[in-house]
């Protein structure tokens, strides 16, 4: 029995511009949710300002993503300024002005 020797093809990049582009919706969504709920507004904030810096510096890499989460951090624990969609538009800034140089 002779084995035929495996050929391994190299995998293409997955292109995660769309994936990025509903995972920055849906977080933007979350912090917009304490709007709904006047009661507990500003206390969800609390525990979603540390949660939404991290998840901003581990989605977007190098610089614009550290800068993003200082400012994600500090915009959810200002009181009324949630509606900015920090996630979003740091994926704008990412995959259409730099085009998504650096996030490979």
């Amino acid at each position: 029995m002779t084995q035929e020797p495996i050929i391994k093809t190299p995998v293409p990049a997955k292109n995660n511009k769309g994936t990025m582009l509903v995972l920055s919706l849906l977080f933007d969504f979350i912090g917009m949710v304490s709007y709904f709920v006047p009661v507990f507004a500003e206390v969800t904030d609390l525990f979603w300002a540390p949660i939404s810096g991290i998840l901003l510096v581990v989605m977007f890499k190098g610089t614009a993503g550290k800068l993003a989460g200082v400012f994600g951090f500090i915009e959810e624990l200002l009181p009324f300024v949630d509606v900015i969609p920090t996630f979003t538009i740091t994926w704008f800034y990412t995959y259409v002005i730099r085009g998504g140089k650096g996030q490979e």
